[in-house]
Formats: structure tokens, C-alpha cells, sequence
């Protein structure tokens, strides 16, 4: 099996069993998002835009773009609005321009209202065309008799003046009365042609004129993110959240899952694995109490990353194995006696599988079974015991825990003389009665002499 279906499998199995508490962090998590859409108002954006004529460069748009933003321009527009607690400096992060094609510049205003964004984008761009027609006439003076047209009107007077001149000259035809109507005619002729190329060479003559082309279009739609994206966003926020947490425990989980690390924790030997049926058993805490209840109520008091229990056989086979650690443990002993029987608290399958040994176990092996918590493990001084018989499921606990449980066998002067490792299995169903198991089957492992196959 490849990694991508490991990962596939482990997303499945976290969704199955812990559909609960990822269910309920995900109406957390839109809950989350709805305080932040009450906390940041929903926001509105319009636009105007402005038509430039004449021909623009790239690098001249830009400057337009950076003049239709510009302090002036805001200020002047909070100026006329005249809302209340609101001044240009406030409204300065709220508007923002771009260059379109067809010289066109396109101002955004942003508001807490449709009506006022419409407004605001209406304004600035009435302020920024008057503004921009004051920068292009030389001055602050919005007349426009003022630069071009006033040097145009100095040039018409100036060409009277020829006119009157040359009238006024001796009409006869005089070689001085000839040379001065010649030159007065030449100087007329000067002044046009100057004239003419002042004004192909004025940049005003051809960019002047900004239009405002038409008012803004009132926005029906909120700016994002919109309530409805804050509410999704923040329940798909605490879904994965809760997810990548569930993927990283799993990842630096240190519960021991294989037989030889079990064997090295407890430093004892293997005798052999059990079955325990139930498709629904687990290790659930037995704590009582409002926290448990609610745990229980979340499906978080089970483990989420326990692998699926394979199909087991019939009960006939599973009572073989047990008689198959008891005989083991005969072999062991040397004497047959009493054997103390240790399960981790809070390990149910162990605690079942122990109860499963003591039924199995015939008069001359009698097994008394304890349980000790992993927290602070204290196991009973020997009295009349040959040994300790380690009982418990794989992936349930740490190195750590286990050597723990080591550590007060050694201290109650008990030798663990062994390891049982159970694990949780479906049961098929049980046999009609017409079809009994197989009686030499199970003298044979009544006996426990047989060595082959795997208990």
C-alpha cells in the first residue's frame, strides 16, 4: 500500500470516528467567523471614472493615478461630503484609482453605506478633474482667461496694434512708408506663427478637458471578505485545525505497537497474542463526572487511530489460544502455582482477555488478576505468587508506562515471567448446534502441548 492510500485511509478513519467533535469545532469555528463580520462592518465600494483626451503616456497616466489619490484631492472631497467624524485622513485608505484602457482613470471610494460609497467616488472624482484643470493652467486660478489664453489675448491685442500702426503709416508709396508696412506685416506674420506653436507645444492645449463620465453606479454587493465568507471560512479554518491536529498526535505518538518493543519495555518475553471480541469495545476511560460526559457525548473518549479489528474465527479458536498461554506459562513456572495477573488500568481489552485466561486456566495454575495505574504503578508484595503475568493491548501505552509497571513488579519482589498481548477482533457468528468444533481440536489445546502455529 502506497503512502497516499495510508493517508487517504487515516483522513477516512478520522472522519468515521470522530465525526462528533469535528462536527462541533466546525460550528465553532462559524461562530468564530460570525463575531468577526460583527466586529468589521460589511463595507461597500463604487466607482467613476474619468476620460483623459488627447494622447497619454504610460509614465503621465500613472501620474494622474497618483494625483486622483492625492491629499488634496481627499482632503477637498472630505471637505464637501461633510460627514460627521469623518475627515480626509480617515478617508485616504478608503479610495484608491487605476489607469484603464482609453485613458481612462478609474477611482474607487469605500464606505460603510452603498449611498455614501456612491457619493464618495462621485466626489473624488469631481475634485480630482478640478484639481487637475487648476495644475494644468499654471496656477490656482480656475478663470480660464488665465496662462494660454491670457498670453493669447495679449497676441490679438499686439496684431491691432500693428493694424493701427499701418494705417497710421504715410499711405503714399514711399520707399519709407513701403519698408514700414513691409516690416509691420512681417512682425504680424512672427506673432501668428509663434503663437501657433505655443499652442502645439502646450501639453494643456491637447490633455486639457477631463470629463467625469457619468455619475457612479450604486453597489449592491458587500467588499470581501462578506459575512457569508467569514462564516465559511472560519468553520473550514477549525475543520482542518482540528483534522492536522488529530494527523500530528498520531504522528508523535510514542505508545508502543510492536512485540519486541513491548518485550524490551517490560523486559520479559512474548508468550503469545488473544482475541478479544466486540466491534465497539475500545479503551474508554471510566471517569465519571461532566468532563467524561462530554467526551463520551463527543466520541473522544475512544481512540480514533486504533487500526480496524480483523475477523476472527469461531470461539472454539480463540479459547484455543488462551489454553495456549496457559500451557506456555506451566512451561514456564517450575512449579505449577499462583500467578499474579497485571493489567494496565483502563485497558479493557487487556482486562477482558485477563478474565478470559483465568477462565481457562485449570486448577493446578490459578490466576489472580490486578489491576495498576500507569500514573503511579504499585503492585501487592508477593505472597504466595511464582511470578507476574503481564497482560495488555498493543498501541495503548508508552515505553515509559510499561517500564513503569516493570519497575513495581520488581519492587512488589515479583519476577514478570511473561507477556500477553491482546487485541480486539469481529466475531463471526456463533455455530449452530449441528455443527459442534472439533473435539480432538480441543483436547489437543486443553493439553497445551502443541508447539506449531502462532497463539
Amino acid at each position: 500500500m502506497n503512502d497516499d492510500t495510508i493517508r487517504l485511509v487515516t483522513l477516512g478513519r478520522i472522519l468515521r470516528r470522530r465525526w462528533r467533535l469535528l462536527a462541533v469545532l466546525t460550528v465553532v469555528g462559524a461562530l468564530v467567523g460570525y463575531g468577526a463580520s460583527v466586529l468589521f462592518p460589511p463595507r461597500y465600494t463604487a466607482s467613476a471614472s474619468v476620460l483623459l483626451p488627447g494622447q497619454w503616456e504610460e509614465r503621465e497616466l500613472l501620474t494622474q493615478v497618483d494625483l486622483a489619490t492625492s491629499s488634496s484631492v481627499v482632503d477637498r472631497a472630505a471637505a464637501d461630503l461633510g460627514w460627521r467624524g469623518v475627515s480626509g485622513s480617515d478617508l485616504r485608505d478608503r479610495v484608491s484609482a487605476k489607469a484603464a484602457d482609453g485613458n481612462i482613470i478609474k477611482i474607487s471610494g469605500t464606505a460603510d453605506t452603498p449611498r455614501r460609497a456612491q457619493q464618495f467616488s462621485d466626489r473624488m472624482a469631481q475634485e480630482f478633474v478640478s484639481y487637475a484643470a487648476r495644475i494644468a493652467g499654471g496656477g490656482t486660478d480656475p478663470d480660464p482667461a488665465t496662462g494660454t489664453e491670457a498670453l493669447r489675448k495679449k497676441v490679438a491685442e499686439t496684431d491691432r496694434r500693428i493694424t493701427d500702426l499701418a494705417n497710421a503709416a504715410d499711405p503714399g508709396q514711399t520707399v519709407e512708408s513701403v519698408q514700414a508696412r513691409t516690416e509691420l506685416e512681417k512682425l504680424r506674420t512672427s506673432l501668428e506663427e509663434a503663437m501657433q506653436k505655443l499652442e502645439e507645444a502646450d501639453p494643456a492645449t491637447d490633455k486639457a478637458g477631463m470629463v467625469v463620465m457619468g455619475p457612479a453606479a450604486r453597489p449592491t454587493g458587500e467588499v470581501p471578505p462578506t459575512r457569508t465568507q467569514l462564516i465559511v471560512a472560519g468553520a473550514l479554518l477549525f475543520f482542518l485545525l482540528a483534522v492536522i491536529g488529530h494527523l500530528v498526535a498520531a504522528r508523535v505518538n510514542r505508545r508502543l505497537r510492536t512485540e519486541p518493543e513491548i518485550e524490551a519495555a517490560l523486559g520479559s518475553v512474548l508468550l503469545g497474542t488473544v482475541d478479544v471480541p466486540g466491534e465497539r469495545l475500545a479503551h474508554r476511560p471510566r471517569d465519571r463526572g461532566r468532563r467524561a460526559r462530554i467526551r463520551r457525548l463527543l466520541g473522544a473518549d475512544t481512540r480514533w487511530d486504533a487500526p480496524t479489528p480483523r475477523t476472527s474465527g469461531d470461539e472454539a479458536g480463540r479459547r484455543i489460544r488462551y489454553r495456549r498461554v496457559c500451557a506456555r506459562l506451566r512451561d514456564q513456572l517450575p512449579a505449577p502455582g499462583r500467578l499474579l495477573v497485571v493489567v494496565p488500568d483502563g485497558d479493557e481489552i487487556a482486562r477482558r482477555a485477563a478474565g478470559q485466561l483465568v477462565a481457562e486456566a485449570k486448577s493446578d495454575l490459578v490466576l489472580r488478576v490486578v489491576e495498576v495505574s500507569v500514573d503511579r504503578p504499585t503492585v501487592p508484595d508477593r505472597d504466595t505468587e511464582s511470578g507476574a503475568l503481564v497482560v495488555l493491548s498493543a498501541g495503548s501505552w508508552t515505553a515509559e508506562e510499561l517500564a513503569g509497571i516493570a519497575e513495581a513488579c520488581a519492587d512488589g519482589r515479583h519476577e514478570v515471567v511473561g507477556i500477553v498481548v491482546a487485541g480486539m477482533v469481529r466475531a463471526r457468528p456463533t455455530r449452530s448446534a449441528g455443527h459442534p468444533p472439533d473435539a480432538a481440536t480441543v483436547a489437543l489445546a486443553v493439553h497445551g502441548h502443541a508447539t506449531g502455529g502462532s497463539a
